[in-house]
């Protein structure tokens, strides 16, 4: 189990793991035989490695939704919905800008000044992403766009939506937490009828 120490402190840590985020941890998660070895050490504290149903991402969920771990879910739904409208919101604004068919998946490359050309090129876009920006969830309070862009991806990558694989480079790949998202998007929607359906733009993209 030692051998899998950094792997138990990631995920324990609230870390969602994929390709784009650590390739060999995500290979690792991937062997049913260490899924079990990690299950066999959480069971005692209630915790078991879930995945989204496409397998692109890990993560930890709860074995038995006891009295705790539903107190510890409804804070975490309380987060994910104060930071959903702002994240699909933003989302929509990427398939809009650049041109995409489908919602942004794992692995998915946002070039930043491509985005960010387009975004000012087109006045209606400009305008969203200035009111988007402002959201609390990405706290920009610049009025000049390049630096609310600056600030948006920042959070996107501090949140874990984004990944930059080199500092001095601009560009950005979309990590598997996105898939997280919409799944727990669709679990609020499906079991705890949460009324998303005032937002019918961003769940048409689900």
């Amino acid at each position: 189990m030692i051998e899998h120490g950094p792997l138990l402190e990631s995920l324990l840590a609230g870390a969602s793991i994929c390709q784009v985020t650590n390739e060999e941890a995500y290979r690792r998660l991937s062997d049913e035989v260490v899924r079990e070895e990690l299950n066999h050490f959480l069971r005692p504290l209630n915790r078991r490695v879930a995945s989204s149903s496409d397998n692109s991402v890990y993560f930890l969920a709860y074995q038995e939704l006891n009295s705790d771990a539903r107190e510890h879910l409804s804070k975490e739904f309380k987060q994910t919905i104060q930071s959903l409208l702002p994240l699909l919101e933003w989302m929509q604004l990427v398939q809009e800008s650049l041109g995409r068919d489908g919602a942004l998946s794992a692995g998915d490359t946002i070039k930043f000044q491509e985005f960010a050309l387009r975004t000012e090129d087109n006045q209606s876009l400009r305008q969203r992403f200035t009111q988007l920006a402002s959201d609390r969830f990405f706290k920009s309070s610049s009025d000049n766009l390049d630096a609310q862009l600056k600030q948006v991806f920042k959070r996107l990558k501090e949140t874990g939506y984004l990944h930059q694989p080199h500092k001095d480079r601009q560009f950005y790949v979309v990590t598997g937490k996105i898939e997280q998202l919409v799944e727990m998007v669709r679990f609020i929607k499906d079991e705890e009828s949460l009324p998303l359906d005032d937002m019918p733009q961003q769940e048409s993209m689900f």
